[in-house]
């Protein structure tokens, strides 16, 4: 008899309501997805505290998602089950480091994200396959992160994203 691994979670436990994207995880259709969408309101929050407080508190978020990704997991009995999706949040996090926030770089940001996210390209594929436990959870999603926030500095470098005008 296989049990529902989400059985052995409950959202008042901290570390698995943060790893199910607050709730978002449990989505039955692209929880991936829910976990970036639900990511965005925190983005435009954190983009006002300026860039030294969302830098600090991405790092953050990215440090604690090894320990809650991987205490999760091993509370469901599964590695890297859909329902963990704090490492989108802090891939989200990671790819508006520095960019202005506006409907279009919410919107360009997102889809960057989660086209590497899914499709996983070298090197985001070495990492999925390669590094396990908590770790493992997070470390492709965070160079994802990494990436997707590149090509939007990219982007704006090259004047291919509108940006407000001060």
């Amino acid at each position: 008899m296989n049990r529902d691994p989400l059985q052995n979670l409950s959202l008042r436990h901290p570390a698995h309501f943060l790893a199910l994207g607050f709730g978002s995880g449990l989505s039955p259709v692209a929880p991936g997805t829910m976990g970036t969408l639900v990511t965005l309101p925190l983005v435009c929050l954190l983009a006002l505290t300026g860039l030294i407080s969302y830098v600090l508190v991405t790092l953050v978020a990215c440090v604690i998602g090894i320990w809650i990704c991987g205490r999760t997991a091993r509370d469901m009995g599964v590695h890297d089950h859909g329902a963990i999706v704090w490492d989108e949040v802090a891939g989200m996090l990671l790819t508006m480091i520095a960019v202005p926030v506006t409907g279009v770089t919410l919107l360009v940001g997102f889809v960057i994200f989660r086209v590497l996210d899914i499709l996983k390209p070298w090197p985001i594929s070495y990492l999925d396959k390669h590094v396990h436990g908590g770790a493992g959870i997070m470390a492709d999603d965070i160079l994802a992160g990494v990436m997707a926030c590149l090509l939007m500095h990219l982007l704006m470098y090259l004047g291919w994203l509108p940006l407000p005008v001060a």
